[in-house]
């Protein structure tokens, strides 16, 4: 999360956040476990919520609770096979895979995810996902990248040395300061972004550490042509965030006791302990620890009650991912992550960090703020379990989606939490008055209001920061969980509009989050962008619920609501749609452009400003494809350029201002491959007049 005032330039911080209670009170602590009451309310929440996605899935593609013994009684039976994988994967023999993570559904199904290696270096961007039955029978494998590993020259032509200088260069001029290279560069084979036509590319990462402009840690990755020199690629790894937070009553925390002596180390949760910075910007700092086990008087003076409420927010999330998506940890082995308070001064931020497993919180404007309140931690820690699982890239359209799952489980924690100070709701930063007049920071039902995020996709929103582009799938999230118009939830009014003008029945927001964890854990990768988002998810319910369920086709319209694919049942009250079904072959580069039409009539007057065009194109490489609608006169309208994009088809539906062109006539979409090697067909085509 950002404020206002953060810089717009290059760098993409502050990712997390946000959220917060109306008070600072008094936090009384005691050691162990929850009390009798919170334990019952946190068993009675996740027994709800189970009831609440069991209603009419397939019970064996419910994720099954792994213990983490079960998890590395999973990891190595997949170790122990990797070799044979690579073998039926077709991959070459300088292929090696090597185990990532591993899931398993309640049916036996089991997700294993991988990254490879090719003659010994990390191949970025080539992870996949292989899908196993019980029987040990392959279902189907997901890959980030379609490209093959073959012939690759690993002999680099550009000095170690030059990439380290560039990756230099590139962070001071983002503002950087006491910049260094954290370690020399190292060699890859790269296949994400700025790689030319998604081919294999080797490459240097040189990962930049020091302090960014606003005295975050720095972790900024470049990737360089070892062949030309040129820069490919560039990411933050700090995923961060901004606002002030406030307590959310007295709560009891998981302490440990030794002896007279108390410390902030909680033993049910995996030893998630929770450090005091004191100013500092690096290390861990000193563990928390007292005689009274007593921790913090509600104001932001007394250097404990941050401490308290940031080992709160941890427990609470702990306690989410663990009793309702059944994962034990941010990594799903049961070892705790741990928390930094106090960090800097008055620094007005928070962030995740891969390289120490830790969240780590800093006091806000003043040192009188400190941003540690329930959904700052579940944020945070919601991108290390995406960091863990899909490892979506923080940059692009990865990367909005990356910044939109911390925000939709932040949500989702605050619900579970059910906090008399801070009940759930879909407002980000609602507490905090950021602005100085009372607004949110961000709205996950019409993320436009806050001013910069989106409301829908568009073929540029991958150059948008992240946290801006994150609004359409927040938006989507909303929507799927209660739908389009207005209502009011906990107290709080929304009213949530639709790109195409057509409402959107939601199915609750327990299944919501189900089929978004599912999705993010079984189907993403670390290059999905929204479309593939959208066929993820899409998997996702089909396996939970079924392909004709309710919950599907309210998939379907949620993200065509946030202008990704097609409608469930294409209807259109108030308006009428002329579609094109034949499915039209799209020649492979360099062949000719081609065309699907529909010819419109009984139509009066001009088309309206606010077209809308429903494409269905199958492609192996959406990157290749450019896309026009014709009007009757022959003035073109562009949909889709071609970019880089490794990801398949297009299922997206466009609004066209075509208040120019008389409405009725033959209308056509033009199709066009711009690049070899790929092929695929247009499947439908279809324009509704409001």
């Amino acid at each position: 999360m950002r404020s206002s005032s953060t810089s717009h330039r290059r760098r993409a911080t502050a990712a997390a956040a946000a959220g917060a209670v109306a008070a600072l009170l008094a936090v009384a602590v005691q050691s162990g476990p929850a009390s009798a009451d919170a334990t019952q309310s946190t068993a009675s929440a996740a027994a709800g919520i189970t009831a609440n996605v069991a209603r009419g899935a397939d019970p064996g593609a419910l994720p099954a609770k792994l213990s983490p013994a079960k998890r590395a009684e999973l990891l190595r039976e997949a170790n122990a096979g990797k070799a044979a994988t690579a073998k039926d994967l077709g991959l070459g023999s300088s292929e090696k895979l090597v185990v990532r993570d591993v899931l398993q559904d309640k049916d036996g199904t089991t997700h294993t995810r991988y990254e490879r290696t090719y003659a010994g270096l990390p191949v970025l961007g080539g992870d996949l996902i292989v899908d196993t039955a019980k029987s040990g029978a392959e279902k189907s494998v997901t890959k980030a990248s379609k490209a093959q590993l073959k012939g690759v020259d690993t002999t680099a032509d550009v000095k170690a040395s030059t990439a380290e200088a560039q990756a230099l260069t590139l962070a001071k001029a983002d503002g950087s300061k006491k910049t260094e290279a954290d370690k020399a560069p190292r060699k890859v084979v790269w296949l994400g972004q700025g790689a030319k036509k998604g081919q294999p590319t080797l490459a240097y990462e040189t990962v930049v550490g020091g302090l960014q402009e606003d005295g975050t840690p720095n972790a900024l990755h470049v990737i360089t042509d070892a062949t030309t020199g040129k820069k490919l690629h560039e990411w933050q790894a700090i995923e961060t965030g901004t606002g002030n937070t406030q307590y959310s009553g007295t709560v009891t925390l998981g302490t440990s006791q030794s002896g007279s002596n108390y410390t902030l180390n909680d033993s049910a949760r995996g030893s998630h302990k929770t450090y005091n910075l004191n100013r500092g910007t690096s290390g861990t700092g000193t563990l928390y620890s007292g005689s009274d086990d007593v921790w913090g008087n509600g104001a932001a003076s007394n250097t404990e009650t941050a401490a308290a409420d940031a080992h709160y927010g941890a427990a609470l999330t702990w306690d989410y991912y663990k009793n309702v998506q059944g994962r034990t940890g941010i990594r799903g082995d049961g070892v705790g992550a741990y928390s930094r308070v106090h960090y800097g001064n008055a620094y007005v931020n928070a962030f995740w960090d891969d390289s120490c497993f830790c969240m780590t919180y800093g006091d806000g404007s003043g040192n009188t703020k400190p941003l540690t309140s329930i959904d700052v931690a579940a944020h945070e820690m919601t991108h290390g379990v995406t960091s863990n699982t899909a490892g979506l890239n923080y940059s692009g359209e990865s990367g909005g989606l990356n910044e939109a799952t911390s925000d939709i489980f932040a949500a989702a924690v605050e619900f579970y939490a059910n906090n008399s100070n801070d009940l759930g709701d879909y407002l980000v930063g609602e507490k905090i008055n950021i602005n100085g007049n009372g607004t949110p920071l961000r709205y996950m039902d019409k993320p436009s209001k806050d001013g910069a995020s989106k409301d829908s996709w568009y073929s540029g929103i991958g150059s948008v920061d992240v946290h801006y582009s994150s609004g359409p799938a927040n938006h989507f999230f909303y929507l799927l969980s209660e739908g389009s118009g207005t209502k009011t939830v906990n107290g709080v009014t929304y009213d949530s509009p639709t790109s195409d003008g057509l409402p959107v029945t939601g199915i609750g927001r327990d299944k919501a989050a189900l089929i978004w964890f599912k999705a993010l854990t079984t189907k993403f990768t670390s290059t999905t962008n929204y479309a593939g988002a959208r066929t993820g998810a899409l998997a996702a319910a089909g396996e939970l619920y079924g392909t004709t369920s309710a919950e599907y086709k309210a998939v379907q319209d949620a993200f065509a609501a946030i202008n990704v694919g097609a409608r469930s049942g294409g209807g259109t009250p108030g308006g009428k749609t002329f579609t094109n079904d034949a499915d039209v072959a799209v020649p492979d580069y360099p062949g000719a452009a081609v065309t699907s039409s529909v010819t419109v009539s009984g139509i009066t007057g001009k088309a309206p400003t606010n077209l809308s065009v429903g494409v269905d194109i199958v492609h192996t490489w959406s990157g290749d494809l450019q896309v026009d609608l014709i009007g009757p006169s022959g003035k073109a309208y562009r949909l889709h350029s071609s970019v880089y994009d490794p990801t398949p088809n297009i299922q997206a539906t466009y609004t066209v201002n075509a208040s120019t062109e008389t409405a009725n006539g033959v209308w056509k979409l033009k199709v066009q491959d711009l690049g070899a090697q790929d092929t695929g067909y247009i499947n439908s085509f279809k324009l509704t007049f409001p």
